[in-house]
């Protein structure tokens, strides 16, 4: 029996636990903290015993000899019979103090060296494993409500009829509170009219009407659009048939509420027809100013 064995590393605190709750959810067997010199044996036994076809592992820097050993076995893995992926979660400084801040857990590489300390050394630790990864996901910004959704369409969705799908996920930001880590292509709408420095939309943001109309009915705005439609015309169908299965497209401006959140919305409309899976996420929007 084939197995589709998704493995989740990765930063701690980027949302890994949620990523393998929801997965649990729709139907996978899952383990947290797998032991790196108990994969092959587990996923052996699975197959075996026809546990089941699709499996989830956790395994990270928790775990003993994670970066001596963990490299070799996905390796190993990945020349077996089954569908392995590798998927890395990751997430900005910034993000994970708070949420570690907030939920006043430890980290598991703090040996009294203070939390930014331990995030610097362990993402020292977990450079290979980035770029043996098969995808990429930047929780910053991600309520575990929108994580759970985003694990669970992106990954629960593979199989049978929906495999080659294509999952298109726009995402909003702004540059001040740095480029998202996953993005595939990213765009700067920094040039576009700015409502930031008109009095009566400074508040608002690009979900509010006024802003959205003052940003997507400028010429340069539709010009723009114009073109990013076409090149999505032109690459999604070779995206598709390359066999990905998804894809972020990130628009930038300088805050991340007023022209990043309008042409994400604006461009999501007219992909809405689109053969794709389409996601809009707002990541910043909810910034104070």
């Amino acid at each position: 029996m084939s197995l589709r064995v998704i493995i989740l590393t990765g930063q701690s605190g980027s949302g890994k636990s949620t990523a393998v709750a929801a997965l649990e959810d729709r139907g996978f067997y899952c383990v947290d903290n797998m032991p790196s010199t108990l994969v092959r044996e587990f996923v052996n036994t699975v197959e075996a015993e026809q546990l089941s076809d699709r499996v989830v592992l956790v395994m990270d820097a928790r775990g003993p000899h994670f970066a001596d050993i963990a490299p070799g076995t996905i390796k190993e893995l990945r020349a077996g019979n089954h569908q392995i992926s590798l998927v890395f979660f990751e997430a900005s400084e910034d993000w994970l103090v708070r949420r570690y801040t907030e939920t006043r857990r430890r980290h598991p590489l703090d040996d009294d060296c203070g939390l930014q300390e331990a995030i610097a050394r362990e993402r020292d630790v977990l450079v290979p494993f980035r770029e043996l990864s098969d995808d990429t996901v930047d929780t910053s910004g991600m309520s575990p409500h929108e994580l759970r959704d985003m694990v669970t369409k992106r990954y629960a969705g593979l199989d049978g009829a929906h495999e080659h799908r294509l999952r298109v996920e726009l995402l909003s930001f702004g540059f001040k509170h740095g480029v998202p880590l996953g993005a595939d292509m990213v765009f700067d709408v920094r040039f576009l009219p700015n409502p930031y420095f008109v009095t009566s939309m400074r508040a608002q943001t690009g979900l509010d009407p006024e802003v959205f109309e003052y940003v997507t009915k400028a010429e340069q705005s539709q010009n723009f659009m114009t073109r990013l439609v076409d090149m999505a015309e032109f690459l999604l169908p070779r995206f598709r048939a390359e066999g990905k299965h998804y894809l972020t497209v990130a628009v930038g401006c300088t805050g991340g509420r007023h022209r990043s959140v309008a042409m994400v919305r604006k461009r999501g409309d007219l992909l809405s027809n689109a053969e794709c899976d389409l996601v809009v996420r707002h990541r910043d929007v909810e910034r104070r100013l």
